[in-house]
């Protein structure tokens, strides 16, 4: 026992000086990599080896997961984790921002590729019976993901079709070598960060949908029917704000998202939205702009309910 917890002092105060030597020294990489400790989805309060994780993976196992973030609270509620847990995997909680630098180096661990959830590509071990439905679902949604696509036009790179999503409607994913949400938020904080590398390397995003999910299953069914129908055009950038924001990622219009949800709510509450607001009522977010610009009358959002 007390040298469990001479190790587990000794960790946390050298933690930081491990992982710089895993981003720094190559030589030395894979020795230095047996002495990282992370929490992981199956580790509960304790921290455990990259090897602990292999001695665990399942035999189907092709790949260690991986999700970085702020907290392991805001990573283990992660949409991004939900059929990764339900499949029985694990995934490694990578919470420090120097995880991020980590992971650009160390790609593989004793022959296994660490390969985050948050990317796009994710590959989880599947059935012939589950290939065959994501088959029939690409399929049946894929006049849904051009709508969306048309919709959202260079805020997205594409919009596919998810396989990682349980009970989220959508999510914000990154490309392959592109930055996660997390390392895009730790270089935006950057003093002297570089605005040509952030155009970059932060810009290639993919909108992945759920089509199990009732919203997005509702949403199909309108576009099918109006594919230009305003309140089709209003709830798809609503719903690509949302998963920003879920997914980690920040908005660069926070206030006109906001001004788009009290009309939601305004909508929802049977409240004309031409009606003058009461003399000692102060509007928190000023003027409630049309959330798509076209001229079609706004009171159609009503066809939402």
């Amino acid at each position: 026992m007390p040298k469990t917890r001479t190790n587990k002092k000794f960790y946390e105060q050298f933690s930081k000086n491990l992982k710089l030597g895993v981003h720094d020294d190559s030589q030395n990489r894979a020795k230095l990599a047996d002495l990282l400790r992370f929490h992981t989805s199956a580790s509960g309060d304790e921290h455990c080896s990259l090897q602990d994780y292999v001695d665990r993976m399942k035999e189907s196992q092709k790949h260690i997961y991986i999700i970085s973030g702020e907290t392991r609270e805001q990573v283990s509620n992660s949409a991004f984790v939900e059929r990764v847990k339900k499949r029985g995997l694990e995934v490694v909680y990578m919470t420090e921002p120097i995880d991020e630098y980590v992971v650009q180096q160390l790609k593989e661990y004793k022959g296994v590729s660490l390969v985050s959830v948050t990317k796009e590509g994710l590959e989880l071990p599947e059935d012939e019976a589950e290939k065959k439905k994501k088959e029939e679902d690409r399929a049946k949604f894929a006049g849904l993901c051009k709508v969306m696509k048309s919709v959202l036009d260079s805020k997205v790179e594409k919009v596919v079709v998810s396989d990682r999503l349980v009970e989220s409607p959508c999510c914000i994913v990154t490309s392959q070598y592109g930055w996660s949400a997390n390392m895009e938020r730790i270089m935006k904080a950057q003093a002297l960060r570089d605005a040509s590398t952030m155009g970059y390397m932060a810009g290639k995003k993919h909108l992945e949908i759920n089509p199990d999910h009732s919203i997005i299953e509702t949403l199909r069914q309108k576009a099918d029917a109006d594919k230009n129908k305003k309140p089709v055009k209003d709830l798809v950038i609503l719903l690509f704000e949302t998963a920003l924001l879920s997914s980690g990622f920040s908005l660069a219009e926070p206030q006109v998202h906001a001004c788009r949800i009290f009309r939601m709510i305004k909508l929802g509450l049977g409240i004309d939205e031409d009606e003058p607001m009461a003399a000692e009522e102060t509007p928190v977010a000023g003027d409630l702009p049309p959330l798509v610009d076209d001229t079609e009358d706004a009171s159609q959002m009503e066809e939402v309910d």
